[in-house]
């Protein structure tokens, strides 16, 4: 195994401890929601340092990878969608915070109803984060494809959710605050698997060198884009 394999591979490590602290996050924020546990959630925010140092530790790594090593095609790829994926994974740390920091306010407030969809897209949104991270990690193109498919099962949930608390609102005001607290935790699982999403899409790249995301500009867009720009400058 040559210098660069060696280190490509204790990044595919790194990343992987950072996808695992992530899950764990995810995991800890919704189990603190439901069980109105305080100390879990605090626990949750607590490590939360620990996530953003070990991106910073694995985007500098990557950099230095780059200029140190130089590397082409299918090792840059993966170099590149490593440092895109630690973004990622950042940011659903920072939702997993943001849950457990509504679930201390919920659990020092009246008890409103059962959780219903948030605990269904919990699940969902665990599972394609899991998935990414070992697609990432086993190259598994196929896995990507299962992972961009369960986001409309959680954008499904995330709609009922939002209904259904509209409508206790509706039938009773004094509620709004806590029901806007669950809305704002729908939303923050929902973003959470758009950026499982994003990593199973780079992988895809990084192993076919593929993009397929925002395929939706076509060559219609483009006449009507150059269209716009010319009548400008008329």
């Amino acid at each position: 195994m040559g210098i660069l394999d060696n280190e490509l591979r204790k990044l595919k490590e790194k990343i992987l401890i950072l996808g695992c602290l992530v899950e764990e996050g995810i995991r800890k924020s919704v189990k603190a929601l439901i069980d109105r546990d305080i100390d879990l959630a605090k626990q949750v925010i607590s490590r939360d340092n620990l996530i953003n140092g070990l991106e910073v530790e694995i985007n500098e790594e990557c950099i230095r990878l780059i200029a140190l090593r130089q590397p082409m095609a299918k090792d840059l790829r993966f170099i590149t969608t490593a440092m895109k994926i630690c973004t990622d994974l950042e940011r659903m740390g920072d939702f997993a915070v943001n849950i457990a920091e509504r679930a201390i306010e919920l659990a020092q407030e009246p008890f409103l109803k059962p959780f219903v969809n948030i605990p269904k897209m919990a699940e969902i949104t665990e599972s394609m984060v899991e998935d990414a991270i070992n697609a990432f990690v086993k190259e598994d193109v196929d896995l990507c494809y299962e992972v961009i498919k369960r986001d409309d099962q959680v954008d499904e949930l995330l709609e009922n959710n939002h209904n259904e608390l509209f409508g206790l609102m509706v039938k009773n005001p004094d509620i709004i605050p806590l029901a806007l607290k669950r809305m704002f935790i729908a939303k923050y699982l929902e973003r959470i698997s758009d950026h499982a999403t994003n990593i199973a899409e780079m992988v895809i790249y990084m192993v076919e060198g593929k993009m397929i995301r925002h395929t939706f500009v076509t060559e219609e867009i483009h006449k009507l884009c150059l269209e716009d720009f010319m009548s400008r400058q008329k």
